[in-house]
């Protein structure tokens, strides 16, 4: 409560300042009225709706709030850098006047008409990316390819190819076009195998009922495989029993298997091809912050050879982070999810790769390595809570695997 206190105070702060932008405008106190009303009115129905309404299902409306309040909050912010940066400008020539000038006063006149239309302007470029964002970005789905090479690879697996999907979300997808158009982007790919790396759904197993058969026809020649995420084990709505909760995550694993995946928790398989094989490995969700801490990484790979080349499905990267890339076994390769990119920042590829994310996850989107181990953290296939993606879309990761140093 402290913290949602702060921050509303703190948005009030910034909202007052950046009234500033719209004086040139407002003719009456009417239109003072209005634009902080407005502010209210939005921040009341956010309150409303996640504090009333039942947010194992955000409807059009809850949706409507999320919507306004980014749209609020990311051109207020454009506005106020905006705003701020001529301040300086102001302060700093007013502080060289009374120091080097006439010695008048410094007196803050009213804000210069330009700028405050300058401002507007700027804010109307995150205004029109957000309503893209909404309308088309959350199912701009892209087909993202890399090929890492390795030397111990086993030459049967020399261009190996897995497609990775992650953090679908069943109970917010509501186009089945547009997701069959993406089921069928992936089977185009024809890798030798479909790998999930959790999040299911969002809370409910029942949540993914309507999908069962257009996920069902996911295809791939060494079959498709799976973890659970922090969503799926339902632990973020209140259970009338454990009972409850325990058959929910029952009833989602069947779903899963339905589908034809096989779920991996703290378990592994192999990919066998003229006497040599790979170590696909699952855990459970495993995750620094206060998140669920199931996976057991030790029990997973329990039984296999140290020479195994070893590809490990994990959801959060930061398990990568803390227990992975420094454990005593070799992963060559880390497959994770869950960040989501925070569905909203900057990419520009080789030039720029910005978003909110990145200041609470070191590994949060794309191909990393250390020590000849590499990670590759999805963008994440659906959405949540925000019903959009703005610069950072929806991704289906297509990874092939080389042998280093192999001629033909």
């Amino acid at each position: 409560m402290l913290r949602l206190l702060l921050f509303i105070t703190f948005f009030i702060v910034l909202d007052i300042y950046a009234f500033q932008a719209f004086r040139f405008m407002v003719k009456s106190r009417w239109g003072v009225v209005l634009y902080f009303f407005i502010t209210a009115f939005v921040f009341a129905g956010l309150f409303y709706q996640f504090t009333s309404s039942d947010r194992r299902n955000l409807g059009p409306l809850a949706q409507f709030f999320i919507v306004t309040f980014v749209i609020m909050l990311v051109c207020k912010l454009f506005i106020i850098l905006t705003m701020f940066g001529e301040d300086l400008f102001r302060f700093a020539k007013a502080t060289l006047s009374k120091l080097f000038g006439s010695g008048k006063e410094f007196t803050v006149d009213s804000r210069r008409t330009f700028v405050s239309k300058l401002a507007l302007g700027l804010a109307a470029i995150p205004f029109a990316s957000i309503l893209y964002g909404v309308i088309k970005g959350r199912y701009n789905f892209k087909v993202l390819k890399y090929t890492l090479h390795f030397e111990d690879l086993p030459d049967a697996f020399d261009g190996y190819r897995l497609t990775q999907i992650s953090d679908i979300h069943s109970g917010s997808l509501d186009n089945k076009e547009k997701i069959e158009y993406a089921v069928n982007l992936i089977n185009e790919q024809a890798s030798d195998t479909i790998l999930f790396t959790g999040d299911m759904v969002n809370n409910e197993a029942s949540e993914l009922e309507p999908w069962i058969d257009v996920f069902g026809k996911l295809k791939a020649t060494d079959g498709k495989f799976a973890v659970l995420g922090n969503h799926d084990y339902g632990d973020y709505v209140r259970w009338p029993s454990e009972e409850a909760k325990k058959a929910n995550l029952d009833r989602l694993i069947d779903l899963q298997k339905k589908m034809g995946f096989d779920l991996l928790r703290n378990e592994h398989r192999f990919f066998e091809k003229n006497g040599q094989r790979l170590a696909l490995i699952g855990v459970e969700n495993w995750g620094a912050g206060g998140f669920k801490k199931a996976g057991d990484i030790n029990k997973a790979i329990d039984g296999l050879n140290g020479s195994d080349f070893k590809i490990l499905m994990s959801h959060d990267p930061s398990h990568w982070e803390y227990e992975v890339k420094d454990h005593s076994s070799h992963f060559h390769l880390t497959l994770s999810g869950h960040t989501h990119g925070a569905q909203f920042g900057i990419e520009i590829p080789g030039l720029i790769k910005l978003s909110p994310v990145q200041f609470r996850y070191k590994y949060w989107a794309g191909i990393y390595e250390q020590l000849g181990q590499y990670i590759n953290v999805n963008r994440g296939f659906g959405y949540l809570a925000f019903p959009g993606r703005v610069g950072i879309w929806p991704e289906i990761t297509v990874i092939e695997l080389k042998k280093r140093g192999k001629t033909v």
